[in-house]
């Protein structure tokens, strides 16, 4: 490979393609609405908006003056969700004759495990709230095999009375409501007949001519904390039926950055990949007639949230001799884990070695009758309770084995219990005199 080359616009084109094959809300990121308006630069766009007069009566007897019966208006939209993903690529896994199939071949992984939920996630929670905020409010009715249709034919009536198509609605709904409308009361079935055999179809992919597609429950939530990767908020409220028209939604995908570097000394012999992307989603303002949505409390009682720190000061030790980069994804723990060593309140209790420092956090504490965290395997300290230590959460743990080790939140309300595992395996962890 002669130079490393920008294949930003052959990789998005690529993913372009399978948008509407690996996303669950695909038919909203294909909306007609990505190709009609303009972009003022790479990350702005600006949408005609025109307002005309109604017709009057005429008269033959006499001209009126002429006068210009319209008003033309741009509204403006710019993307400011800029997502960067990078990492080393061994050269034995690098075709350099076809560089985009070797992009996508390194990103495929990341791809179905993390982009694509990610995009879905941030596609439904980001209407929902431009929705909201334009002076929206969603159906809040618990649903149940009795009342669905009723809270399907209101979301229905509401985009007929905005005037909004019925060709090309499309009802997205967790799989518990699929669930619910396969059993709904007053729904209609079929009897297939097939070579003899009567089967009855419980398969429900239309209603009223209304496209059904299933979602799995946590892509359907009002807030996502995507500060490393994507995860559910605490404090989100659960999408039951979300129903939609795409005219309604603009989803603009910029990859402004696609390459390969060489390998190098810096890089230990390995080729390095980053790619970087504006995208985002938006409500069309005059158009937001052809959104609906159903939703109410999510699952109250979840597990604290655990959060990395990355600043002041834990048991009188810098966070920035801890570590550095630290950050708690969905299911793992990232960033750099450095040696501490001397004497202080950590190492004089735990001895010399490699720690992570991290918080907790939840909206409602009061609903945890105990709430343990702890590295597993553990060095011999247990898991530690935090109900009655709410004052002070900050917390270190140390790292032994960071590929078997696993920091565990083992949260219970006296009747349910969750358990939470978040894997260490990806933490650079620096040795002595590093």
């Amino acid at each position: 490979m002669a130079q490393a080359l920008n294949y930003a616009k052959q990789y998005s084109r690529a993913l372009s393609q399978a948008f509407p094959y690996v996303l669950n809300f695909g038919a909203l990121y294909r909306t007609p609405n990505n190709r009609t308006y303009r972009w003022v630069n790479a990350k702005t766009i600006e949408i005609p908006s025109i307002k005309t007069t109604g017709r009057v009566d005429a008269d033959r007897d006499t001209i009126t003056t002429a006068q210009r019966n319209y008003t033309n208006s741009w509204e403006t939209k710019t993307l400011t969700n800029e997502r960067k993903w990078s990492t080393l690529v061994h050269p034995m896994d690098v075709d350099q004759t076809n560089m985009v199939t070797t992009i996508a071949n390194i990103t495929r992984v990341m791809n179905e495990e993390q982009k694509f939920p990610e995009m879905d996630a941030y596609c439904v929670s980001k209407i929902y709230n431009d929705w909201v905020a334009l002076g929206n409010t969603a159906d809040t009715t618990v649903l149940s095999e009795a009342n669905v249709l009723s809270v399907f034919d209101k979301l229905m009536l509401n985009m007929d009375n905005a005037r909004v198509p019925v060709t090309g609605r499309i009802l997205y709904v967790t799989h518990e409501v699929k669930t619910i409308l396969k059993n709904a009361e007053k729904i209609s079935r079929y009897i297939e007949v097939d070579g003899g055999e009567k089967r009855i179809n419980r398969i429900v992919s239309r209603l009223d001519e209304v496209e059904i597609i299933g979602v799995p429950a946590p892509l359907m939530r009002t807030l996502y904390d995507f500060t490393n990767g994507w995860a559910p908020a605490d404090n989100a409220l659960q999408i039951n039926m979300f129903l939609v028209h795409p005219i309604a939604v603009l989803t603009p995908v910029s990859y402004t950055f696609s390459r390969l570097d060489e390998p190098s000394a810096g890089s230990e012999g390995k080729y390095i990949y980053y790619e970087e992307s504006f995208e985002d989603v938006f409500v069309l303002n005059n158009k937001a007639g052809a959104i609906q949505f159903n939703a109410t409390s999510g699952n109250a009682f979840s597990a604290p949230v655990v959060k990395a720190l990355t600043e002041g000061t834990v048991y009188g030790v810098n966070v920035s001799d801890i570590q550095s980069g630290v950050a708690v994804g969905k299911d793992a723990i990232t960033g750099t884990s450095k040696w501490l060593n001397g004497s202080n309140a950590i190492t004089d209790v735990w001895g010399t070695g490699n720690f992570v420092a991290i918080t907790f956090e939840s909206a409602n504490w009061a609903q945890y009758t105990s709430v343990k965290v702890g590295l597993l395997p553990t060095q011999g300290a247990g898991m530690q309770e935090l109900i009655g230590h709410l004052d002070d959460l900050d917390s270190v743990f140390k790292i032994t084995d960071k590929g078997e080790q696993v920091l565990r939140v083992v949260a219970t309300n006296g009747t349910d219990t969750i358990i939470k595992d978040y894997q260490l395996g990806e933490i650079i962890t620096l040795g002595y005199g590093s």
